[in-house]
Parts: C-alpha cells; sequence; structure tokens
C-alpha cells in the first residue's frame, strides 16, 4: 500500500506527537483577563513580593466572563519585569489554593509584556513555528484588567508544567528542570551544559528544578554528555536536540541556551532521556544581539551568523558534544534545510505574521501601555526599528530571514546532494498481530537506508537496515528500490525512513522523528472506551462516581488476564495486576479506575487525571498489549474507539460495555494552520456544505461503524451534499483534495 499524507479521525498515516491547541489557545482569540484586588495597594504589593521571591498575592480572577476566586498572582520576568512600569509580566495561578481550579486543563498563565518586540508576534509566530518540530508551548494573545483599569494587549504562553509533559510526553512525574540564571553564571562564565562535578548544588546558579525531584538526574546527564559523549544518545533525545537547535540558530534567538544558559526546560522522558523545550521567545528573530563568542552582532551579523556557531566552543557544550559528531551534524543539516524549506523560503511566515498581526492590529493601536509605538509595529515585520522603546532596536523580521535564509542555503553544507526518498510504503493493508510487515521505499543517491520504527508511544525508535538485493521484498537487486520485513506485534507501529551518503541526509516524513508514519494494528485485546471525568453518568456498586476503562475482546476466543497489567504511569506499567479474570469473544470488561482496592469487583489502584494522562495494557509476559494516550477531558463523556474495537479515539457519548456507536461534533482541520475545508452547517438537516481553497476531488461518507454509505467525484472548491435519505446520528465525512491532501471530520445529521 503505497502511504499518502491523510489527517482525520478514521483514515490517519502520518502522525506527529502534539499538544493541546483549541480554545483558550486558539490564536484567532483574544481573551479578556480581568484580576481584581482587595487591596487597593496592589502594585506596590506585588513589586514587594517580586522584591522577596516566589510569593503571590491573592484575587479574584475572571477570564472570558469565567470566574476564578482565590487565584495566586505575581510579576514574572527578569529584563522584561520594571517596579515603575504599569505594564509588568504576570504569572496567575489559578489552583494555587483551590485544586484543580483549572481553565481547559491549564492550571497557571503565563502573560508576557511585549517589552522588547514591536512587532507583538516573535513569540506567537515563534512557537507557532516551533510545534511544527517538537513540543513547543501554545500562544495567543489576552487584554488584562486589574481593578478595572486596562493595562493592554499581553502575549498568553502556555505554561511549561505537568500538563504540559502529559500532553507531549505521556507522562508528569520525572525530572523538569528550567534553565535559569540566578547569581551568576558560575563557574566558567557563560557556560551551557557544563559538567561541574558530581554535587548538586554547584547547578543552582543556572538550572531551577521545577519537579519534586532531579537534581541528581541532571548530574548525570550533564556528566554523560560531557565526559561520556559517545553513550550521549542513552540519556538525550538526540533528534529532538538537533531539531530544537536548528530552530533556535535559525531563528537567531540568543537569549536562550544557544548562547545564554537561560530561557529552556528539560525533561527527562520515560525512557530516560531529556528533552530540550523551547522557552521565552520574545527576543527571537534577532532582537538579542550580543552573542558570548563572535560579539556584539549588527545587522549582517545577525544575517550571516553561522549555523555551526559554537560548534567549537568549549563552553557550549549542548552545540559543541554534538555538533562534533558527523552524523548528528549532517542531521542537523536536514532538520534546519526542513525548517527553512517549510517556512521561509516559501514566504509561509511572512504571510503568516501578517495575518497574526491583522488579528490584533485594532487592540495594539488602543494599548495604552505599549513600549513602542503603532507605526513600529506595523513597520517591523518588514524593517529595523531604532531605539524607540525601552526595549531597543529590534531588526525587521523579513529583513533578517530573507537574508538569512539565503545565506544558509548556499553554504556548502546545506548544498550538499542528499538522498531522494519516494514511494514509502507497506503491505499488507491491514495488519494484525504477529503479521509479517513488509516495508519498500524508493531511495538514489544513498549508501545506506534504514527503517527506524517503534511500537510504543514517546517510545525510542530502533533503526534497522533496509536492502536492495531482491531478497527483502524490494523487487530487483539494484533498481533502487529498498525494503525489509518486521513483525507485527500487539500495537501500532510508528516508523520513518531514514538515508544517508558522504554528505548528507534525507528523512521521511521530513518532520521525523518528531512526526512519522503509522501503521495499525488490530489487537486482539484493546482498551475501548474510558471516562476520567465522571459526575453524574453511572456509579459502581457502592454507588460511586469512579473513572473506568473499558476493555474489548475482538477475538474470537476468550482471553484470560490473569496476571495482566493495568497502568496511568509509563514509568511503571505493571502498575495494577488483573486477577483472574476472563474477558469473553466479542466481549467487554470494566476496570473502575478508583484507587479503592478493597471494594469489590475490579478496582485498580490508580485514579485516571481528567486532565490527560496515558493508560497502559500489559499481558503476562509484561509485554505491552495496548495504549492511550488523552488530553483535558469533558465532564460525562468518554473517549472510545469508533468503529467498536479497531477505530481510532474520538470523544463521544459514553457506552459503557457496549458498542461504541456515537460522538460529538467537532469539525476542525488536523493540519496545524491551515484550513483544508470547511462544513457548513452541523448539524444538517437535509443537506450540508462543503467549501475549501484547495480544489476538492471526493467526497465520502461512512457511518460510525466505518461502512461506506456515499461517494462523489466533484473536482470543484464546493460541493453541496444532499442528506435526505440518511437517518439522524454520526456520520464521518472524507473529503479528498486534488493536491493528495485528505482531511475526516464528523457531521451530526439531526431532523
Amino acid at each position: 500500500m503505497k502511504l499518502s499524507f491523510i489527517y482525520g479521525i478514521l483514515f490517519i498515516t502520518l502522525f506527529s506527537v502534539r499538544g493541546y491547541s483549541e480554545g483558550f489557545y486558539d490564536i484567532n482569540t483574544i481573551n479578556k483577563i480581568e484580576i481584581t484586588f482587595e487591596q487597593s495597594n496592589w502594585d506596590n504589593l506585588l513589586d514587594n513580593l517580586a522584591a522577596a521571591g516566589e510569593e503571590r498575592l491573592i484575587g479574584k480572577v475572571t477570564i472570558n466572563g469565567m470566574n476564578y476566586d482565590s487565584v495566586g498572582i505575581r510579576y514574572k520576568g527578569n529584563s522584561t519585569y520594571r517596579a515603575n512600569q504599569v505594564k509588568n509580566p504576570l504569572n496567575i495561578k489559578l489552583d494555587h489554593i483551590i485544586n484543580d481550579q483549572e481553565i481547559e486543563g491549564f492550571g497557571t498563565l503565563k502573560l508576557a509584556n511585549v517589552y522588547k518586540d514591536p512587532s507583538f508576534i516573535r513569540e506567537v509566530l515563534g512557537y507557532e513555528i516551533a510545534r511544527k518540530y517538537m513540543p513547543a508551548s501554545y500562544s495567543n494573545f489576552a487584554k488584562v484588567y486589574i481593578n478595572g483599569t486596562y493595562l493592554g494587549l499581553y502575549t498568553n504562553d502556555q505554561d511549561v508544567d505537568k500538563f504540559f509533559m502529559r500532553s507531549n510526553f505521556g507522562s508528569d512525574e520525572n525530572a523538569r528542570i528550567k534553565g535559569e540564571i540566578s547569581g551568576g553564571f558560575g563557574p566558567p562564565t557563560g557556560t551551557v551544559w557544563a559538567y561541574n562535578g558530581a554535587d548538586t548544588n554547584n547547578y543552582s546558579n543556572y538550572f531551577a528544578l521545577e519537579s519534586d525531584y532531579g537534581w541528581q538526574d541532571l548530574v548525570w546527564f550533564l556528566d554523560t554528555l560531557n565526559n561520556k559523549t559517545e553513550v550521549v544518545d542513552k540519556v538525550l533525545n538526540v533528534d529532538r536536540h538537533l531539531w530544537f537547535l536548528a530552530f533556535s540558530n535559525l531563528l537567531v534567538n540568543l537569549d536562550g541556551p544557544i548562547n545564554n544558559p537561560q530561557n529552556h526546560y528539560i525533561y527527562k522522558d520515560d525512557n530516560g532521556r531529556m528533552n530540550p523545550i523551547p522557552w521565552d521567545l520574545n527576543e527571537c528573530f534577532g532582537v538579542f544581539t550580543s552573542h558570548q563568542t563572535l560579539g556584539n552582532l549588527n545587522t549582517s551579523g545577525l544575517q550571516q551568523m553561522s549555523p555551526f556557531a559554537n560548534l567549537n566552543a568549549n563552553n557550549f557544550p549542548i552545540i559543541s558534544k554534538i555538533l562534533s559528531n558527523e552524523k548528528y551534524k549532517k542531521m542537523y543539516v536536514a532538520h534546519m534545510k526542513t525548517i527553512i524549506e517549510e517556512n521561509f523560503r516559501n514566504k509561509q511566515y511572512e504571510a503568516r505574521a501578517l495575518e497574526i498581526q491583522d488579528i490584533i492590529k485594532e487592540e495594539v493601536q488602543a494599548d495604552p501601555n505599549k513600549f513602542y509605538t503603532y507605526a513600529n509595529f506595523t513597520s517591523n515585520i518588514y524593517n529595523q526599528i531604532g531605539g524607540g522603546g525601552p526595549g531597543g532596536s529590534a531588526i525587521g523580521i523579513v529583513q533578517l530571514m530573507e537574508a538569512r535564509s539565503n545565506y544558509i542555503l548556499n553554504l556548502n553544507e546545506f548544498k550538499a546532494e542528499a538522498p531522494s526518498i519516494s514511494e514509502v510504503s507497506h503491505s499488507p493493508e491491514k495488519v494484525s498481530q504477529n503479521s509479517d510487515i513488509m516495508f519498500t521505499a524508493t531511495v538514489s543517491n544513498e549508501s545506506e537506508v534504514y527503517l527506524a520504527y517503534r511500537t510504543k508511544n514517546n517510545g525510542i525508535f530502533e533503526k534497522i537496515l533496509m536492502f536492495d538485493d531482491g531478497q527483502h521484498n524490494d523487487g530487483l537487486a539494484d533498481d533502487g528500490v529498498y525494503g525489509i520485513s518486521i513483525k507485527a506485534a500487539s500495537t501500532d507501529i510508528q516508523y520513518y525512513i531514514y538515508a544517508e551518503n558522504t554528505d548528507a541526509v534525507s528523512f521521511s516524513p521530513v518532520r521525523a522523528e518528531y512526526e512519522f508514519y503509522n501503521i495499525k494494528i488490530t489487537g486482539d485485546l484493546v482498551i475501548n472506551e474510558f471516562m476520567a471525568d465522571n459526575d453524574t453518568f453511572i456509579t459502581d456498586q457502592d454507588g460511586d462516581y469512579d473513572d473506568w476503562i473499558e476493555l474489548y475482546n475482538n477475538s474470537d476466543q476468550a482471553i484470560n488476564l490473569s496476571a495482566y497489567f493495568l497502568s496511568d504511569k509509563g514509568d511503571d506499567p505493571y502498575q495494577w495486576t488483573f486477577p483472574n479474570v476472563t474477558i469473553e469473544a466479542g466481549g467487554y470488561l470494566i476496570i473502575w479506575a478508583d484507587n479503592d482496592e478493597e471494594q469489590d469487583g475490579l478496582h485498580a489502584n490508580f485514579k485516571l487525571s481528567a486532565s490527560g494522562e496515558t493508560i497502559l495494557l500489559t499481558n503476562s509476559d509484561k509485554e505491552l498489549v495496548d495504549q492511550v494516550t488523552f488530553l483535558q477531558q469533558s465532564v460525562d463523556k468518554s473517549t472510545g474507539r469508533i468503529p467498536n474495537g479497531t477505530g481510532d479515539f474520538v470523544d463521544m457519548e459514553p457506552t459503557f460495555e457496549s458498542m461504541n456507536i456515537n460522538s460529538t461534533t467537532s469539525v476542525r482541520s488536523q493540519i496545524e494552520n491551515s484550513i483544508v475545508a470547511n462544513i457548513y452547517p452541523n448539524p444538517a438537516k437535509d443537506e450540508f456544505v462543503i467549501s475549501s481553497e484547495q480544489t476538492i476531488q471526493k467526497v465520502i461518507i461512512y457511518d460510525a461503524l466505518g461502512i461506506n454509505l456515499f461517494e462523489k467525484i466533484i473536482n470543484n472548491n464546493k460541493a453541496v451534499i444532499n442528506t435526505t435519505n440518511f437517518n439522524n446520528g454520526m456520520y464521518i465525512v472524507k473529503i479528498e483534495t486534488q493536491d493528495g491532501n485528505s482531511i475526516s471530520s464528523k457531521l451530526n445529521i439531526v431532523r
């Protein structure tokens, strides 16, 4: 089967690890945040608390009309905070006193005052680009009032907290460390990720621990990076790190760890590897100009800053210990080329910058405390702004990136001819547990080709060599078609193709490892449905409204679950052991996730988090059978597979120990920042309309069980579909566009 880039609900073949993206952080939404303090001298109190440390002033917050009581608020920021200025950055902790007081799962809000950015959009645009290639915060804008006084327009940045970790890594209890300067850089001056001995106290000047533990994890990591670099891949997600370095260098984000020890996070995933996470992008696109080894950069210095800056700097092991490896360096070049091609060479970033400015232009003009003029705002996309604001000069974004992209692409390392990968496919089309899967790819200008695959979300990809010898289901020998086979396990397979030659490397898909191809495996035993916020839907035998997990047996044989395991912790997959219980063929089994094993029946020793986490099912041989990672859950709504037992997970009306047949309506593009098609009205009565910026080639309608009910060739940008012959209920509408993209959306028909 040839793979296509399909996005949707039932037919996904290209996946990436993404966090939460709608609602409160919707880029088209300007939130209104109103803070009320009982004290009239609140500004003086906040200044005093900022000078003293981390304490907060308690107030009431109203967000888009919703009230939150007993909220903890403080000023934040180093260079952007001033005791004598009106518009200071804010840290708002909704759950400071009241546990689980959140907005859509977010407990802490980070509001930046746009101190050093005349364009107002550097942070929002920077995060938006970063999210295509790595876990990064969502960011939009908010109007902020305190005690009835309008302070101005802020950027609203998602906190890198436990919810962020669950959303992007499937866990939240491992070491989470922030790069943060306090009390000087420490020896040697300006060092980033150096090893300064076994004493954890040696690292407190430029790291802050944000988890319950982790100092020792940090020390072990830095020791390995600096002194045992040959095994650094055991303690660092190297591919993720290369994306991070490529993004940071390309966008000249010098107020981050490619130049300073601050403004980033490190998280230890369940594989024991550290993952860098970008933070505080208000000075990206060249606002911060002082480089520790290159000096103060002028316009041409910013435009032509080397993509290999600090490669040979001993006090920057974050770069030198990684890019000194020739393979890693070639991977870094490939990733930077991808970012350039997908955002800058095609001028997509310029169009997007103007779109974001258009969303906020009226609010910027009305901002009484902005640090630059409105003329600076409209000009800074293209032109350099002088020292007109307290933040100083700022190069134009297009002025920087147009010249910078051209400069980098003309370097010898970036002009090297990389392998070409095409015709990536696998067979058979439908894969069952323990069957053989054949992979093929057409590759040219290569010396070696690898299949990288994994069978666990957020796991480590294993690379195996592919062959063009006519003996690995690859066709004829030396025909440019490479092949290899593996045996399917019980969980979905995520994979990509990697090829290299002496001078360069290539990936397919090009955003790998963050994005990958996916093969759905139909397992005998699956997690079929779960509810993590059971308020009034159903009780257990003791009358308690507990979380629950439903298993389903797809096979025609009963399965005994004795010594199987269920868990919500990636680092402890054997958390709860099943007793001697059997699930019949085609049968359902409910496990109450209430952390109350003393009750009769199946009660696991953990609870589910409505804010999101991972559920794992493991067999008696300690092999992973199934898993699901979920985000914020709605009250009395479940998440289940549609079609029942085999489909993708969707939000739905709970069915509890019966076939999944219904789900809630959600019509949105699955391609970030791109509206592929609009469907309206939804719910529909007798007809609905599909409109798209791309030519619609075909429309297919499936029922909730995945049965094809309707197909129509369109070849137009608009289609009107008659639904008078359809019954009431939920349907899946698949839209195929002429350029090969596809999206599936839910449609309700109600009469």
